[in-house]
């Protein structure tokens, strides 16, 4: 398996196991979201590769020394391989080498089978209310 920063042509692929994982929100979105991401730092948006193709995916961010993921998901084929793994460590490089001291990272609290898997990798569940709104809607 091979880690490296994301390509245009891995676009397809990427939604797919975004849609295949339940991640996919409505595409347009997606493409927006991930162009706004590559044009930030396109270094911190990386695939694994296997068999010469894309089978995980996961989108960082960083906010001063704060580094963020999101959008961390695994072919299903390929999920119990240490594909997320490899993939969130990577990522955890790349944030580190600019900076980050801290790496958050928000899960739906319905999605609770997760979470064993970010305690694995040293990841603790913090004490915190996340609120948002959204600016898309009229006032």
């Amino acid at each position: 398996m091979r880690i490296r920063s994301f390509r245009l042509g891995d676009y397809v692929a990427i939604t797919t196991i975004w849609r295949e994982t339940g991640l996919e929100k409505k595409e347009a979105e997606s493409m927006d979201d991930l162009a706004k991401q590559l044009a930030w730092d396109s270094e911190l948006v990386l695939v694994a590769e296997a068999e010469e193709r894309v089978v995980g995916v996961i989108v960082g961010t960083l906010d001063g020394t704060r580094g963020y993921f999101y959008r961390l998901a695994v072919n299903p084929n390929y999920q119990g391989h240490g594909v997320g793994k490899e993939l969130v460590v990577a990522l955890e490089k790349r944030l580190k080498q600019r900076g980050a001291t801290r790496v958050i990272i928000m899960v739906n609290q319905n999605n609770k089978t997760v979470i064993p898997f970010y305690h694995s990798l040293g990841y603790e569940v913090q004490e915190y209310i996340t609120l948002s709104k959204s600016l898309t809607s009229s006032p």
